[in-house]
């Protein structure tokens, strides 16, 4: 593979130019887990591909989900067994052959709180554990009595919980899983760029014959000429549909996701767990050194691109959660917070929760295919779908989808690599827990961060406001990863922004430093980058004060967008 496989502001460059001049056979519009992913599987067929995001890769939805590769214990309840298995499929998929060095399985128990629990959710869970034998978790299910259950989950209510069902489920990094299915798809030649914002689309007589573009970092305004357009903006799916004229064959519905992190310190637990409330389930999730504990369900009509969490969405999460927890947590212990749109299809329910998580896929107008829909785990599904429908308009014949096949960048050889993590403990003069921190977060390209700080010494050091994450890191993010700003480094590449309890304040300066020479920033620019990130983190804190989402959002929106041009629109 080429240089092309850094996502590099050089790289970025030489993408436009060539955007700018080159037609396409088919141009992706977003760069979220669909949009990254079909991308992917267009590039992967031998077809000329481009992907245009108006933010950053993941910026949306795919880096705020539950983070969990899963069937979906709910659709399985709504009878949804199609989608189960198909989720189950994708779960094994991606930690088996995709991405094991991203993704990984994590035991669950699912308390048990009545005496029909046993029996009712015994019979539920077995039935998804049949479905999902053998698809990439370690183990099948597990009854647990009381005693047993005390001992796996310390911080459970003994008066409330009677024995458990233990259970595996997927997890992954949703942000950094995107990016590299972008960064895998430019290593095989598609031009991948974020910052750059469709403002209308290219028509011949009857059909869409590309895109007009906005770059919102040089602000240079340009047309990509494409034979097919595939839009999977989202929960931006309307908007851009808006751009063509007229509703699409299909709406999209947005449903407010919230979650929170606390220390794992705070919950004694050797699983993760989830349970039902009466709107959705809690899960409760181990996430390296904190816990995750999501999520809500709830209708969303405001800001797009800056959902924000409210004190009732905060506090609704706290009072279900201490509902299993013999010492409460409380506010104090939340140490982040954040808020994620579900693009659903709009249907007849006025329930969110039972709003499809099935996906469409339609072409409005000849040369225009929508995909829309889905839950993270099926993005693959999603995509391979979405580019069969666009590749009917090539005329041609295009070779079916292999993306079941393609390991992401970084899979090829992890297990070895995984095993020999003590060797390169002692190669590198790394602590053995630093190792298997970044072999989590880059597979087997950790060598290229270890080459970073052999030539830049000083990128070893850990970050003094975030000490989780090393120098290398932000450089790396920069260097390969396709950041542009401190929010992308802080919020996406890496969790700094959730995982410590100033939200990233005391790092911002410090990832100025490192990244400033990459990106061309001189001292004002820095300064604008940090001031910016500092009115994010305070108009964010402040939203989670309001009483509901109508003032948590005004609250949001006082912060500037950092991308200059940006509006909601994906």
């Amino acid at each position: 593979m080429s240089l092309s496989e850094r996502l590099s502001p050089g790289n970025r460059a030489a993408a436009l130019e060539r955007l700018a001049e080159e037609e396409l056979d088919v141009l992706v519009i977003g760069g979220g887990v669909v949009g990254a992913g079909a991308a992917l599987d267009a590039v992967t067929r031998g077809l000329r591909v481009g992907l245009v995001e108006a933010r950053d890769y993941a910026a949306g939805t795919s880096s705020r989900s539950s983070k969990l590769f899963h069937g979906g214990l709910r659709y399985l309840e709504q009878f949804d067994f199609h989608l189960v298995f198909e989720a189950l499929r994708e779960r094994r998929l991606v930690l088996g052959t995709l991405c094991p060095h991203l993704a990984r399985p994590v035991p669950f128990i699912y308390p048990l709180q009545k005496r029909i629990d046993r029996a009712y959710v015994g019979l539920g869970i077995g039935v998804y554990d049949l479905m999902g034998a053998g698809r990439g978790v370690p183990g099948h299910l597990r009854h647990l009595g009381r005693r047993a259950t005390a001992e796996s989950f310390p911080s459970g209510r003994r008066s409330a919980i009677r024995g458990a069902i233990r259970f595996y489920e997927g997890q992954v990094d949703d942000a950094r899983h995107t990016m590299m299915l972008a960064r895998t798809a430019a290593a095989y030649g598609a031009l991948c760029v974020t910052s750059t914002r469709v403002t209308e689309f290219l028509r011949e007589g009857d059909r869409i014959a590309g895109v007009r573009v906005r770059d919102l970092e040089g602000g240079g305004e340009f047309a990509i000429r494409a034979q097919q357009v595939v839009n999977a903006a989202g929960v931006w799916t309307d908007e851009i549909q808006q751009m063509v004229g007229g509703r699409g064959q299909f709406q999209v519905r947005a449903s407010k996701g919230v979650h929170l992190v606390v220390p794992r310190n705070r919950i004694n637990s050797a699983t993760g767990v989830i349970t039902r409330t009466e709107k959705s389930l809690l899960f409760v999730i181990p996430w390296g050194s904190h816990w995750i504990i999501g999520t809500t369900d709830t209708d969303w009509h405001l800001d797009l691109a800056h959902p924000a969490a409210s004190r009732d969405d905060i506090d609704y999460l706290l009072d279900h959660a201490n509902g299993l927890l013999q010492d409460p947590l409380t506010r104090d212990d939340v140490v982040g917070v954040y808020a994620g749109l579900r693009p659903l299809l709009s249907g007849e329910s006025e329930a969110t929760s039972k709003l499809s998580r099935e996906h469409a896929v339609a072409s409005p107008v000849r040369g225009l295919t929508v995909i829309a829909g889905g839950k993270y785990t099926t993005y693959r599904v999603m995509a391979k779908d979405a580019v069969d429908s666009a590749v009917h308009g090539l005329e041609r014949t295009v070779p079916p989808s292999i993306t079941e096949r393609i390991p992401l960048l970084g899979a090829e050889g992890y297990a070895a690599a995984h095993n020999a993590r003590r060797l390169t403990a002692e190669r590198t003069g790394l602590p053995l827990s630093r190792i298997e921190h970044l072999l989590g977060r880059y597979g087997t390209l950790s060598g290229e961060l270890f080459d970073l700080m052999a030539e830049q010494p000083a990128l070893r050091e850990p970050l003094a406001g975030a000490p989780e994450y090393l120098r290398a890191e932000a450089h790396y993010a920069v260097s390969h990863e396709g950041a542009l700003h401190l929010d992308d480094v802080l919020t996406r590449r890496t969790r700094i922004s959730i995982e410590v309890p100033d939200r990233g304040i005391a790092a911002a300066a410090e990832v100025a430093d490192v990244v400033a020479p990459l990106l061309g920033w001189d001292a004002a620019h820095v300064e604008r980058e940090v001031s910016h990130y500092r009115l994010r983190v305070e108009a964010e804190r402040e939203s989670q004060e309001q009483p509901d989402d109508r003032t948590a959002d005004a609250a949001r929106l006082g912060a500037p967008d950092v991308r200059v041009g940006t509006t909601s629109m994906a």
